[in-house]
């Protein structure tokens, strides 16, 4: 597949996952160091905003490729686990990069406590998944955006895949047709041969 373009955007893709994950290295190490991480944060989120935009390209080009009968069933599906992986990649960076914000511990737990003055009970107060803890408001607002996009996603290669077996299942049905048309045609003359043959010569 030397030269394929969904080849080398997925090459391209992979590179750009790598140097997130060195980027994320070096911020912690900054942080580590007590050096400025600000950055490399500012370069980290602009990196997984682009690799997000890569991997939804690929999909789409995935899916043109099939619908076109670019590629075949076969390779589509090599090709979507390979788009899979990219995305298992791309949550376990975005997690390896949020855990570690900068957003105060004291402004979470005054978010998660109940208000004195008041006497109101925050509904934060229920116990936080492991995908949200160590998020804020907006970092879990973009995180369930993201999972309804891949939810909408998957939804799309879903329908394409089923329209393709209904094509699939229309072309065998005329082809079984046409098979069917020239077995009565074969059937027919083979009994006009034998009616000519055996009728009496007078």
């Amino acid at each position: 597949m030397a030269g394929d373009p969904w080849v080398t955007k997925y090459d391209s893709t992979s590179r750009l996952a790598q140097e997130v994950a060195e980027n994320i290295h070096e911020r912690n190490r900054e942080m580590r160091t007590g050096g400025n991480p600000s950055k490399f944060n500012v370069m980290i989120w602009a990196s997984l905003q682009r690799l997000q935009e890569q991997i939804s390209q690929l999909k789409d080009s995935l899916l043109r490729n099939l619908s076109t009968h670019q590629i075949t069933q076969l390779e589509a599906d090599r090709r979507q686990n390979m788009v899979d992986d990219l995305l298992t990649r791309q949550r376990q960076l975005q997690t390896s990069f949020k855990k570690d914000g900068t957003e105060p511990e004291v402004m979470r737990t005054s978010l998660m406590s109940s208000d004195t003055k008041t006497g109101f009970n925050s509904p934060w107060l229920m116990e936080e998944s492991e995908e949200t803890k160590g998020l804020d408001f907006n970092e879990i607002k973009d995180q369930q955006q993201w999972i309804i996009q891949e939810q909408d996603a998957g939804l799309d290669i879903l329908g394409s895949v089923i329209a393709r077996q209904k094509q699939m299942g229309r072309e065998i049905g005329n082809e079984l047709d046409e098979q069917n048309g020239m077995l009565v045609v074969i059937v027919l003359l083979l009994i006009a041969i034998v009616v000519v043959a055996v009728w009496p010569k007078g």
